[in-house]
């Protein structure tokens, strides 16, 4: 199944490039220290369970827990064996977070914005809306202090963080009717979790939180009005097509979604050190293959979306669109004063963020501007 991994994503060095990063960007005394403990540790076989707030179906995100697993077990050479569980499987999907902590499972593959309520800042370590995009906030969990602390804000859960995967930009989501003005989203019933449905609420809408296994039954129903989801590639297989006719675009609530994998730190912390880098380098080889995977199927889906099935390609007006920007900057302001860590949480990330902006601008913005010039 790894040959067909990398196949399928063509990136046939991914594995290895990524194990070999974790090994050679640590300092010679970490390396010295790696090799000795692959050398030393015993053969035993380590079998772990994994569960997900997805189905276990669904294509990138429900398959990408069952790719880490493969190649975990590929680069243990069977030492660590991990058994995946869709969501509902083992626990319901929003239940990921307690069960990790509490050794129902040793690993999850999940969301941090789920747990906003019990941790206010949760959602800097998902996506922010109007935020950073996947490389910028990538940037910041790596060189920008994000990982530290969002491992520190994990600790008193026993739990150790690290990244999961990437959506990149989202589309808004799927509606029953036409959004041209700001009375379009009053009373409107949308499936939308986290910053993004706080933002929703206060521009007259009434934001859900439901699962992903629930959300194509309630738009049957009429429980629900519109859903955001994911992009084109996830949300083609979930069949949303099949009941909403209106597709908006831009995902200013989720600009670059980062997924979550957590480890029970306490049974992370008592393997053998070398599993414990080869894990870690399998949350990096799945934190890229997401994003190369769905920025490689995302077009070639909404072609069938708008061709095959008549779906309506809408995006959001100007005036919308900065209304929601008003409110995202008031929502995310006052979260930064919740509490202590919070507080510090926000302060790095917008720092981060207004530099990196700052930078953008004159690159990745200026390149994109260029490529849209008209031929002569």
């Amino acid at each position: 199944m790894i040959a067909k991994i990398k196949a399928d994503t063509q990136g046939g060095l991914i594995v290895t490039t990524v194990f070999f990063l974790a090994l050679h960007g640590c300092s010679g005394e970490q390396q010295d220290s790696f090799r000795q403990s692959a050398a030393v540790d015993d053969q035993t076989v380590y079998e772990w369970k994994m569960i997900t707030s997805w189905p276990k179906n669904l294509p990138a995100l429900g398959t990408l827990p069952e790719h880490f697993a493969e190649i975990v077990e590929k680069m243990s050479n069977g030492r660590m064996l991990i058994r995946v569980y869709g969501a509902n499987e083992l626990v319901g999907g929003l239940e990921v977070f307690d069960a990790v902590s509490q050794g129902v499972a040793e690993i999850g593959h999940t969301g941090a914005y789920y747990w906003q309520g019990k941790i206010p800042a949760a959602p800097f370590f998902t996506t922010i809306p109007f935020g950073m995009t996947s490389y910028e906030q990538d940037a910041w969990l790596r060189y920008g202090g994000g990982n530290e602390l969002w491992q520190e804000l994990y600790a008193p859960f026993n739990l150790f963080p690290v990244r999961g995967g990437n959506s990149g930009v989202q589309m808004f989501g799927w509606f029953n009717k036409e959004i041209n003005s700001l009375e379009d989203l009053q009373g409107l019933k949308m499936r939308i979790p986290s910053l993004g449905g706080e933002v929703f609420r206060r521009a007259g809408g009434i934001p859900e939180t439901m699962q992903v296994s629930e959300v194509l039954t309630a738009l049957q129903t009429g429980r629900l009005d519109a859903a955001e989801f994911v992009s084109p590639y996830n949300d083609l297989a979930a069949g949303y097509h099949d009941v909403a006719d209106y597709y908006y675009y831009p995902g200013w609530h989720e600009p670059g979604s980062t997924l979550e994998t957590i480890f029970n730190k306490e049974k992370l912390d008592a393997l053998p050190s070398d599993l414990r880098e080869i894990l870690m380098a399998g949350t990096e080889v799945m934190n890229q293959l997401l994003l190369d995977l769905l920025m490689a199927e995302n077009n070639k889906a909404l072609r069938t979306l708008v061709e095959d099935h008549d779906v309506q390609l809408r995006r959001l007006p100007d005036d919308v669109l900065l209304e929601l920007r008003r409110i995202s900057e008031e929502v995310v302001a006052e979260l930064g004063q919740t509490d202590e860590i919070t507080a510090r949480i926000y302060e790095s990330w917008k720092g981060f963020k207004d530099g990196v902006m700052d930078y953008n601008h004159i690159a990745e913005e200026a390149l994109i501007e260029a490529r849209k010039l008209p031929s002569n």
